[in-house]
């Protein structure tokens, strides 16, 4: 028997590789499994993602959102809502505003540009499965922006006749401040002087008590009841 190794995962990272041009979606899958992820299954197209998703149950699907027979922020909102455990990262040609808002909106935990190293991508992916979310850069901005914008909106205010908030204990609040404001686990646990698997448990604490499905959704409560602020 080994030690605990703490936040090193016991067994490989289950992966679906999700892309409509055979070649990328190949090369993609390679690496992966070359670097000791473990890639259960691959789809050319939306139906089919669907439903061997759904069959082979990954941790993490890589995700094209250009795809024929169903477009991949469809194939996200029908796995997600499937299996809310799921992570998504999006790994797309595309930069525009309005594809990653779609995308984090459908589920998404990420969104990586297709111009990213394969360094960049194992690393997204290691990071997506313990619920990091992960975004190109200058993108993690507009997210958090659109949240903030989004939640200065009356009508996504907490309305009448809404249940009280759970309650989080002051070290739970102090990380989801943390969260809220972009930091990755990593950052958070070196600000607090505690473990990443510390921190990890109090995010996974939270979203139960909040009943909310992923960081990203987390992240858009706190920015609601203005835990991002200094």
């Amino acid at each position: 028997m080994t030690a605990d190794t703490g936040d090193v995962p016991q067994e490989p990272i289950k992966v679906m590789v999700v892309d409509d041009h055979p070649m990328w979606r190949d090369a993609v899958a390679r690496d992966l499994t070359e670097s000791g992820f473990d890639v259960v299954a691959t789809a050319g197209d939306g139906e089919q993602a669907v439903r061997r998703a759904l069959a082979a149950a990954p941790d993490v699907l890589v995700l094209d959102l250009n795809l024929p027979a169903k477009p991949g922020v469809q194939v996200c909102k029908e796995l997600v809502g499937a299996d809310p455990a799921l992570r998504v990262l999006v790994l797309s040609a595309s930069g525009e505003h309005a594809d990653v808002l779609e995308a984090v909106k459908s589920g998404a935990t990420g969104y990586l540009l297709k111009s990213a190293s394969t360094q960049e991508l194992l690393d997204a992916v290691r990071r997506t499965a313990v619920g990091d979310p992960v975004f190109t850069p200058g993108l993690a901005g507009l997210v958090l922006g659109e949240y903030r914008r989004l939640a200065a909106e009356p009508a996504l205010a907490a309305g009448a006749g809404e249940p009280e908030a759970p309650r989080l204990t002051d070290r739970e609040t102090e990380v989801l401040r943390l969260v809220a404001k972009g930091l990755s686990y990593k950052q958070i646990a070196e600000r607090l002087v505690i473990s990443h698997r510390t921190v990890q448990n109090h995010v996974q604490n939270t979203l139960g008590k909040l009943q909310l499905h992923n960081r990203v959704e987390l992240v858009r409560y706190a920015i609601e009841r203005g835990l991002d602020g200094d």
